[in-house]
């Protein structure tokens, strides 16, 4: 695709003699938080349904990819191309109900299917939770982990006893245990994973559900900060009970 060359091209000369000082600067490793930056910009407008914001976004996600693939390039490890012929191989390998002869017919017969492909091309991992980043945000990790688990027979027979009375042993842990200390820490972890696993059984992704969460006691905080701006005050004004008030205020005024 002309595109792509004539972006491969402008990254070699960015990276080249007489490129960019802060580009010929750059590893993999400095790149690692900017990418990570970008996807979550990338997310934020997906979130929002901004199209013009995606398509930006899209493409400060592409730069990083040819950034990364011309940092490898240099050290004579593989190159964009490579990396775009091994995609489309894997796509290709990945989906035998479209590219073969295999009949698959549901969404869930196509995951299940995708896993067992991905597990005979990938024979050296010994453990079902192989392959899953440990630098993945928590809940998502957990949530993961969790799925890759429940493949190989770690999962509740009945969900929807287990889970909520695991729930309730997690919290009569967390109640008994005295202080803020390595104690409180654990228990704190076991009942959040165990959050995690209602969330997995109710078919709700865990860090979407705390992230819409965090995003709504925002709106409310920002809501009440503006609305008691316009009469002079601050919430650290309010006695808890008028600040409550006002919580109660922005909840309506925002659903």
């Amino acid at each position: 695709m002309r595109e792509i060359r004539t972006l491969t091209q402008i990254m070699a000369r960015l990276r080249g003699p007489r490129g960019c000082p802060w580009d010929r600067k750059q590893t993999h490793r400095t790149l690692r938080p900017m990418i990570l930056e970008e996807v979550y910009e990338l997310l934020e407008a997906i979130d929002e349904g901004d199209d013009q914001a995606l398509q930006e976004e899209l493409g400060d996600v592409l730069l990083h990819l040819l950034f990364h693939a011309q940092l490898a390039h240099e050290r004579r490890a593989f190159n964009f191309q490579s990396v775009a012929k091994g995609l489309a191989k894997k796509l290709i390998s990945r989906h035998p109900h479209v590219f073969g002869k295999e009949k698959i017919v549901t969404p869930a017969q196509v995951l299940h299917r995708w896993h067992q492909l991905k597990q005979q091309e990938k024979p050296s991992r010994r453990s079902s939770l192989d392959g899953i980043p440990r630098r993945l945000p928590a809940l998502l990790r957990a949530q993961n982990l969790q799925r890759r688990a429940a493949r190989v027979g770690f999962d509740w027979p009945d969900p929807k006893k287990g889970v909520p009375a695991k729930l309730r042993e997690e919290l009569r842990e967390l109640a008994q245990t005295k202080g803020h200390g390595p104690a409180f820490t654990h228990e704190l972890g076991d009942l959040l994973f165990t959050l995690v696993n209602l969330a997995r059984h109710r078919g709700v992704d865990a860090e979407t559900a705390c992230r819409d969460a965090a995003e709504r006691f925002a709106k409310r905080v920002r809501h009440i900060e503006h609305s008691l701006h316009k009469i002079g005050k601050k919430p650290s004004q309010l006695t808890p009970h008028q600040l409550n008030q006002q919580w109660l205020k922005a909840k309506k005024s925002l659903r």
